[in-house]
């Protein structure tokens, strides 16, 4: 772990000096939002999109692709971009914009947060540069990772391009390689190495292509596991807090992004689809899809209906064209989601009203 000197320098080095941080809100929200007439979704779990809750200047807030997304304890919606005069936006529910920074980051991907004694702190990951950053939620950076190899856990040429963090139990901070290597690397809280696990293999069970998400899954609260993404295996694969691998559910057709827990539920953003007859990676086909506590899937909106025959999962499809990319989802407190994409046109985020 650098010490506060070399990690002040270094960033004051990637942002050009700058740490912007405004709280001014800019933009008024009409009192009443404009929902499409479409429902989506399936079962318990249908939704009404409004398109234009997000909605900024982008002459003021541009954004190349809204990553991620997540709530503080105020309630509050943290959107990071990978625009580097805008990484983060802070929205409240009614999507009025309520305060803006910036680190300079070209490709800030992965947002977590966790709390630590009634404080919380943001992780943050660029894979283009490598880093990984824990800030306040004014964008203040308290720590920063070593690169692995610095470590002793990758070799010098090893790639090394982490997507995502999670935080255990007791501080440990897992950080996923998605867009590298391919393993989950963990830590504990003060940032030291302790082990890693995965890798890269199409055919090996334990192991990823595109270990693009981790989170922690408490729905067992006396034994929390690692939820992690094989985007292009399409599936989630469950690994102990150790590293050891248990099991992985498979969801035909969706290259999902990150798991996101809430209650008894997983959400995902499904980044790229399939189509009928053409089972490669498809652009323009995202959709979100929604598990239940028994890990089957239970709604898909803006996708098909889940299916399963004699307990197997079938093909999932993008059904209607409202997304192109879903990158992440957000839950607020009345179980409405918000959608967080890559790749579609500088857009920010949806906002899916639960029916």
């Amino acid at each position: 772990m650098i010490n506060r000197r070399e990690f002040v320098a270094k960033t004051a080095k990637a942002s050009g000096g700058a740490w912007l941080v405004s709280t001014v809100p800019f933009y008024i929200k009409p009192s009443k939002p404009k929902l499409e007439e479409t429902i989506l979704g399936h079962g318990d779990f249908t939704y009404r999109v409004e398109k234009e809750w997000g909605d900024l200047d982008p002459k003021k807030f541009p954004i190349n692709n809204a990553h991620e997304m997540v709530m503080d304890a105020k309630g509050r919606l943290l959107m990071l971009t990978d625009h580097p005069k805008n990484n983060m936006l802070i929205y409240d529910t009614a999507g009025k914009l309520l305060q803006h920074w910036s680190l300079g980051l070209p490709a800030a991907h992965g947002l977590t947060i966790h709390d630590e004694g009634g404080e919380e702190f943001l992780f943050i990951t660029d894979p283009n540069l490598g880093r990984v950053l824990k800030t306040t939620l004014n964008g203040k950076i308290v720590m920063e990772l070593n690169h692995p190899s610095k470590d002793g856990a990758y070799k010098d040429c090893d790639a090394f391009s982490p997507t995502e963090t999670a935080i255990g139990p007791n501080g440990d901070i897992y950080v996923a390689d998605g867009y590298g290597s391919q393993f989950i690397l963990q830590y504990d809280f003060e940032g030291k190495f302790i082990r890693k696990f995965g890798g890269s293999s199409f055919l090996q069970q334990d192991k990823f292509k595109q270990a693009h998400g981790v989170a922690i899954d408490y729905r067992d609260a006396n034994k929390p596991t690692l939820l992690c993404t094989a985007r292009i295996k399409n599936s989630f694969k469950r690994f102990s807090l150790e590293g050891e691998f248990i099991e992985d559910y498979y969801l035909p057709g969706a290259f999902v992004s990150r798991p996101v827990l809430d209650d008894e539920n997983v959400y995902s953003g499904v980044c790229f689809g399939m189509e009928k007859d053409n089972f490669n990676m498809h652009y323009n086909k995202g959709f979100v899809t929604i598990l239940d506590k028994n890990n089957h899937v239970v709604s898909n909106p803006g996708g098909t209906k889940p299916v399963y025959e004699n307990g197997k999962l079938q093909l999932m499809l993008q059904d209607k064209a409202v997304f192109k990319h879903c990158h992440d989802v957000c839950i607020d407190g009345d179980k409405n989601l918000y959608v967080c994409q890559w790749n579609a046109g500088g857009i920010y985020p949806y906002k899916l009203h639960r029916v």
